[in-house]
């Protein structure tokens, strides 16, 4: 297993994280997995022997249940080495005050998450998605707060565009509050859109990249093929609709694609899927998660499959974005002094 730094942290995560959704099958959760104790245990076991020093999870995640379950599994003493990350936004309660990023209900749900993990600090606090009615001011003065009260080690944001990111790490430097050090992203082969902007922030900022649904919900594993109804038991099967799909048939071309990879290298299109992402510069972690351990013992594989240049331009040649303005305007005026984060978008379009 390989480790990276977090950002401009000190920390070190494994190029792999272990994702938690599938943990209790609570209300909506319940369509992505509904794992009780003891399997949870296993699963985490599995992902500890493997070198993962990573566990995110989220408040929202079966309305708690995620998190009481970890709790119940590290039994209140963690490994050491072992990292914890939870997530707070969304509501968890029906009180006008029960969601958002005020610091009314971040503080309250970092320790209503503290007291259900059964931990007395979390090593990564992620707000969960935007609020527009919270000045970033109140939310990033509140993070600072939990790390200077101790329960809190570093803090990150999710689901954010590229703009909330720069305001929010402006209001940092201002306030001489602590920075995000990551932020985590939906970015796959099938959903590139991070390239245009989040993923420039990451490099020119400084922030660690957490991507999840790395498989875009199972589409990119390899079991949903052309003109093929969703296998029973996934996602797709049960009505999921993220993420939306745009072109299905540039969506085919990339699951065949990985499909003819993996059975060339021997492996899972979707460990090919997964070592694509890891070996991506701005990239620190990709969060799996799995219903079975056979799931899990795939997608953990990725973190030692390394892909060859002209397997990446395979994969790059049916999946790389449209040049969208104002990008196509700098590619073709200002390609004489692109950046290292410009090229996280150019680099398949700039002649060698």
């Amino acid at each position: 297993m390989e480790y990276r730094l977090l950002g401009r942290s000190g920390l070190k995560v494994s190029t792999v994280t272990m994702g938690t959704m599938t943990f209790g099958g609570v209300g909506w959760a319940k369509t992505v997995g509904d794992l009780g104790v003891q399997e949870a245990r296993r699963m985490v076991d599995i992902c500890l022997d493997a070198g993962v020093n990573l566990i995110d999870t989220a408040n929202v995640y079966s309305n708690g249940e995620s998190e009481r379950i970890i709790g119940e599994v590290l039994g209140g003493k963690r490994p050491d080495g072992v990292l914890l990350a939870t997530k707070a936004r969304f509501g968890m309660g029906d009180g006008p005050n029960d969601c958002g990023l005020s610091r009314y209900h971040l503080i309250r749900e970092c320790e209503a998450s503290l007291k259900r993990m059964k931990t007395d600090v979390i090593d990564l606090y992620q707000v969960h998605e935007w609020d527009g009615e919270t000045p970033l001011e109140e939310t990033m003065e509140a993070l600072d707060t939990l790390i200077k009260q101790g329960k809190v080690r570093y803090v990150g944001c999710s689901n954010y565009s590229g703009w909330h990111i720069m305001k929010a790490l402006g209001v940092a430097n201002e306030h001489k509050y602590q920075r995000f050090v990551s932020q985590q992203i939906h970015y796959t082969l099938e959903a590139r859109d991070a390239e245009y902007e989040l993923l420039p922030i990451s490099i020119d900022q400084g922030l660690g990249v957490l991507v999840w649904s790395p498989l875009a919900g199972g589409l990119l594993s390899g079991k949903h093929r052309r003109n093929a109804a969703a296998p029973e038991g996934t996602r797709q099967f049960a009505g999921w609709t993220e993420p939306p799909i745009r072109d299905e048939n540039r969506l085919w071309n990339i699951v065949e694609t990985l499909v003819a990879i993996g059975q060339e290298r021997g492996v899972s299109a979707a460990q090919v899927a997964l070592a694509w992402l890891i070996g991506r510069k701005a990239v620190t972690s990709v969060i799996i998660g799995g219903r079975t351990e056979a799931q899990f013992k795939d997608n953990l594989a990725a973190a030692d499959l390394k892909l060859t240049a002209d397997e990446r331009k395979r994969l790059d040649d049916v999946s790389v974005p449209p040049v969208i303005y104002p990008y196509w305007h700098q590619l073709n005026t200002a390609n004489e002094r692109l950046s290292e984060a410009d090229m996280e978008l150019f680099a398949p379009h700039v002649k060698k």
